[in-house]
Protein backbone atom coordinates (compact mmCIF):
# COMPACT_ATOMS: atom_id res chain seq x y z
CA UNK A 1 0.00 0.00 0.00
CA UNK A 2 1.30 3.51 -0.94
CA UNK A 3 1.20 6.01 1.11
CA UNK A 4 -0.94 7.99 -1.50
CA UNK A 5 -3.68 5.57 -0.58
CA UNK A 6 -3.98 7.34 2.91
CA UNK A 7 -4.09 11.19 2.08
CA UNK A 8 -3.38 11.52 5.59
CA UNK A 9 -0.86 13.91 5.72
CA UNK A 10 -0.35 17.86 5.03
CA UNK A 11 1.93 19.89 3.38
CA UNK A 12 3.66 23.71 4.46
CA UNK A 13 6.46 25.62 3.66
CA UNK A 14 9.06 26.31 6.40
CA UNK A 15 10.53 29.28 5.38
CA UNK A 16 11.51 29.64 1.37
CA UNK A 17 13.98 26.70 1.42
CA UNK A 18 12.10 23.98 3.75
CA UNK A 19 8.76 21.78 2.84
CA UNK A 20 6.85 20.08 6.40
CA UNK A 21 4.86 16.75 4.76
CA UNK A 22 2.69 16.19 8.77
CA UNK A 23 1.31 12.87 9.09
CA UNK A 24 -0.49 13.44 12.33
CA UNK A 25 -0.58 15.12 15.51
CA UNK A 26 0.26 11.78 17.76
CA UNK A 27 3.00 9.85 18.81
CA UNK A 28 2.26 6.59 17.10
CA UNK A 29 3.02 3.57 16.01
CA UNK A 30 1.51 3.98 12.19
CA UNK A 31 2.56 7.81 12.07
CA UNK A 32 6.22 6.55 12.49
CA UNK A 33 5.95 3.99 10.21
CA UNK A 34 4.82 6.83 7.36
CA UNK A 35 7.59 8.71 8.29
CA UNK A 36 10.60 5.96 8.12
CA UNK A 37 8.58 4.84 4.77
CA UNK A 38 9.29 8.72 3.40
CA UNK A 39 12.79 8.62 4.87
CA UNK A 40 13.91 5.22 2.96
CA UNK A 41 12.53 6.41 -0.05
CA UNK A 42 13.93 9.91 0.28
CA UNK A 43 17.04 8.05 0.88
CA UNK A 44 17.19 6.14 -2.58
CA UNK A 45 15.88 8.36 -4.77
CA UNK A 46 16.69 12.12 -3.63
CA UNK A 47 15.36 15.10 -6.10
CA UNK A 48 17.20 17.21 -7.67
CA UNK A 49 17.80 20.02 -5.34
CA UNK A 50 17.35 18.50 -2.52
CA UNK A 51 19.74 19.03 0.92
CA UNK A 52 18.58 16.69 3.46
CA UNK A 53 15.49 15.81 5.21
CA UNK A 54 14.56 15.66 8.90
CA UNK A 55 12.33 12.96 9.95
CA UNK A 56 10.59 13.70 13.73
CA UNK A 57 7.92 12.36 15.65
CA UNK A 58 4.50 13.11 12.92
CA UNK A 59 6.40 14.96 10.12
CA UNK A 60 9.18 14.80 7.55
CA UNK A 61 10.71 18.40 7.02
CA UNK A 62 12.29 18.18 3.58
CA UNK A 63 15.26 21.00 2.74
CA UNK A 64 15.93 22.27 -0.60
CA UNK A 65 17.89 24.80 -2.70
CA UNK A 66 14.84 27.24 -3.85
CA UNK A 67 17.68 28.38 -6.92
CA UNK A 68 18.44 25.01 -8.33
CA UNK A 69 15.04 24.01 -8.25
CA UNK A 70 14.23 26.95 -10.04
CA UNK A 71 16.95 27.21 -12.49
CA UNK A 72 15.54 24.81 -15.31
CA UNK A 73 12.51 27.18 -15.63
CA UNK A 74 9.90 30.11 -14.03
CA UNK A 75 9.31 28.51 -11.14
CA UNK A 76 7.77 29.41 -7.90
CA UNK A 77 10.59 26.85 -5.88
CA UNK A 78 8.24 25.85 -3.31
CA UNK A 79 4.68 25.29 -5.71
CA UNK A 80 7.53 23.17 -7.51
CA UNK A 81 8.32 20.80 -4.46
CA UNK A 82 4.99 20.40 -3.71
CA UNK A 83 4.71 18.70 -7.56
CA UNK A 84 7.10 16.65 -6.79
CA UNK A 85 6.55 15.68 -3.05
CA UNK A 86 2.97 14.76 -4.42
CA UNK A 87 4.43 12.32 -7.24
CA UNK A 88 7.06 11.09 -4.57
CA UNK A 89 3.94 9.78 -2.25
CA UNK A 90 2.62 8.01 -5.23
CA UNK A 91 6.11 5.52 -5.04
CA UNK A 92 6.15 5.40 -1.29
CA UNK A 93 5.16 2.35 0.20
CA UNK A 94 5.56 0.83 3.49
CA UNK A 95 7.79 -2.03 4.42
CA UNK A 96 5.69 -4.50 5.87
CA UNK A 97 7.04 -7.79 7.92
CA UNK A 98 10.92 -6.41 8.33
CA UNK A 99 11.80 -7.10 12.32
CA UNK A 100 13.51 -3.80 13.40
CA UNK A 101 17.37 -3.68 14.38
CA UNK A 102 17.55 -4.41 18.08
CA UNK A 103 20.62 -2.70 20.08
CA UNK A 104 21.32 -3.53 23.51
CA UNK A 105 22.72 -0.98 25.34
CA UNK A 106 24.47 -1.61 28.65
CA UNK A 107 23.93 1.08 31.63
CA UNK A 108 25.03 1.07 34.85
CA UNK A 109 22.26 2.64 37.12
CA UNK A 110 22.34 4.68 40.34
CA UNK A 111 25.48 5.97 42.47
CA UNK A 112 27.54 8.49 40.78
CA UNK A 113 25.98 7.63 37.29
CA UNK A 114 22.04 7.94 38.49
CA UNK A 115 22.45 10.47 40.98
CA UNK A 116 18.25 10.82 40.35
CA UNK A 117 17.31 7.49 40.15
CA UNK A 118 16.41 7.66 44.32
CA UNK A 119 14.13 10.74 42.96
CA UNK A 120 12.94 8.82 40.56
CA UNK A 121 11.89 6.03 43.12
CA UNK A 122 10.61 8.01 45.61
CA UNK A 123 8.07 10.45 43.06
CA UNK A 124 6.73 6.54 41.78
CA UNK A 125 6.80 5.10 45.52
CA UNK A 126 8.74 2.51 44.36
CA UNK A 127 12.47 1.10 44.98
CA UNK A 128 15.22 2.14 43.20
CA UNK A 129 15.49 -1.81 42.35
CA UNK A 130 12.21 -1.67 41.27
CA UNK A 131 12.72 1.55 39.02
CA UNK A 132 15.62 -0.38 37.72
CA UNK A 133 13.75 -3.52 36.46
CA UNK A 134 11.15 -1.89 35.02
CA UNK A 135 13.04 0.56 33.01
CA UNK A 136 15.12 -2.35 31.85
CA UNK A 137 12.27 -4.71 31.27
CA UNK A 138 11.05 -2.70 28.38
CA UNK A 139 11.58 -2.76 24.88
CA UNK A 140 11.82 0.71 23.16
CA UNK A 141 10.92 2.37 19.66
CA UNK A 142 13.53 5.15 18.05
CA UNK A 143 11.23 7.57 17.43
CA UNK A 144 13.49 10.09 16.27
CA UNK A 145 17.29 11.49 16.66
CA UNK A 146 17.40 14.94 17.49
CA UNK A 147 18.14 17.84 20.54
CA UNK A 148 21.66 16.38 20.38
CA UNK A 149 23.68 14.89 17.69
CA UNK A 150 22.88 11.11 18.37
CA UNK A 151 20.30 11.72 20.66
CA UNK A 152 17.30 8.94 20.85
CA UNK A 153 13.99 9.77 21.89
CA UNK A 154 12.27 6.54 22.96
CA UNK A 155 8.78 5.07 23.40
CA UNK A 156 7.81 2.65 25.22
CA UNK A 157 8.42 3.57 28.57
CA UNK A 158 6.17 2.35 31.61
CA UNK A 159 4.34 5.38 32.90
CA UNK A 160 4.63 3.62 36.44
CA UNK A 161 8.50 5.48 36.19
CA UNK A 162 7.61 8.55 35.13
CA UNK A 163 8.86 11.79 36.46
CA UNK A 164 9.15 15.28 35.86
CA UNK A 165 12.11 17.61 34.28
CA UNK A 166 14.25 19.06 36.75
CA UNK A 167 13.03 22.43 37.79
CA UNK A 168 16.62 23.60 36.80
CA UNK A 169 18.37 22.21 34.42
CA UNK A 170 22.45 20.56 34.69
CA UNK A 171 24.96 23.06 32.97
CA UNK A 172 26.19 19.72 32.18
CA UNK A 173 25.81 16.01 32.44
CA UNK A 174 28.03 13.68 31.46
CA UNK A 175 27.81 11.18 27.76
CA UNK A 176 26.12 8.33 27.90
CA UNK A 177 23.66 9.59 30.92
CA UNK A 178 20.43 7.64 30.74
CA UNK A 179 17.61 10.03 31.40
CA UNK A 180 13.36 10.12 32.28
CA UNK A 181 11.36 13.13 31.12
CA UNK A 182 7.58 12.95 31.72
CA UNK A 183 7.27 9.36 30.05
CA UNK A 184 10.08 9.22 28.39
CA UNK A 185 13.52 7.99 28.29
CA UNK A 186 16.75 8.75 26.11
CA UNK A 187 20.51 8.51 26.29
CA UNK A 188 22.77 11.77 26.22
CA UNK A 189 25.19 10.87 23.64
CA UNK A 190 27.67 14.11 24.43
CA UNK A 191 28.42 16.36 27.02
CA UNK A 192 25.35 19.09 27.10
CA UNK A 193 23.18 21.00 29.76
CA UNK A 194 20.08 19.24 30.54
CA UNK A 195 16.55 18.90 32.50
CA UNK A 196 16.56 15.17 32.19
CA UNK A 197 16.66 12.97 35.56
CA UNK A 198 19.47 10.72 35.20
CA UNK A 199 18.78 7.19 36.39
CA UNK A 200 22.25 5.70 35.09
CA UNK A 201 25.12 5.90 32.41
CA UNK A 202 26.41 3.74 29.26
CA UNK A 203 30.03 3.20 28.78
CA UNK A 204 28.55 2.66 24.75
CA UNK A 205 29.30 5.43 22.32
CA UNK A 206 26.24 6.30 20.87
CA UNK A 207 27.61 9.37 18.73
CA UNK A 208 30.93 9.49 16.50
CA UNK A 209 31.48 12.34 14.60
CA UNK A 210 34.34 10.45 11.89
CA UNK A 211 32.71 8.03 10.98
CA UNK A 212 29.73 8.28 8.10
CA UNK A 213 26.86 7.34 9.83
CA UNK A 214 28.08 8.95 13.09
CA UNK A 215 25.24 7.80 15.33
CA UNK A 216 24.83 4.29 16.61
CA UNK A 217 20.74 4.55 16.47
CA UNK A 218 18.71 4.98 14.01
CA UNK A 219 14.74 5.73 13.62
CA UNK A 220 13.14 2.76 13.70
CA UNK A 221 15.31 0.72 15.92
CA UNK A 222 14.72 -1.36 19.07
CA UNK A 223 16.58 -0.57 22.08
CA UNK A 224 17.00 -2.26 25.00
CA UNK A 225 18.84 -1.72 28.00
CA UNK A 226 21.06 -4.28 30.06
CA UNK A 227 22.32 -3.63 33.41
CA UNK A 228 26.11 -4.06 34.69
CA UNK A 229 28.02 -3.22 37.60
CA UNK A 230 30.08 -0.61 37.92
CA UNK A 231 33.08 -2.85 37.64
CA UNK A 232 31.55 -4.35 34.47
CA UNK A 233 31.28 -0.38 33.29
CA UNK A 234 35.16 0.26 34.09
CA UNK A 235 36.12 -2.18 32.10
CA UNK A 236 34.09 -1.88 29.01
CA UNK A 237 34.69 2.28 29.49
CA UNK A 238 38.01 0.78 28.21
CA UNK A 239 36.78 -1.26 25.39
CA UNK A 240 37.46 0.40 22.04
CA UNK A 241 33.83 1.07 20.32
CA UNK A 242 33.17 2.16 16.84
CA UNK A 243 30.23 4.08 18.58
Amino acid sequence: MTLNDVPLFKMFPLGDAAIVLQFGEEISLSIHNKVKAVAAHLDKYPFWGMIEYVPAFTTVTIYYNPWVISEKGNYNPYEKVVDIVLDLMTHVEEEEGLAPRVVDIPVCYGGEFGPDLEFVATQNQLTPEEVISIHAGAEYLVYMIGFAPGFPYLGGMSHKISAPRKETPRTVIPKGSVGIAGVQTGVYPIETPGGWQLIGRTPLRLFNPFLDSPSLLKAGDTVRFVPISKEEFNERKEQVYEH
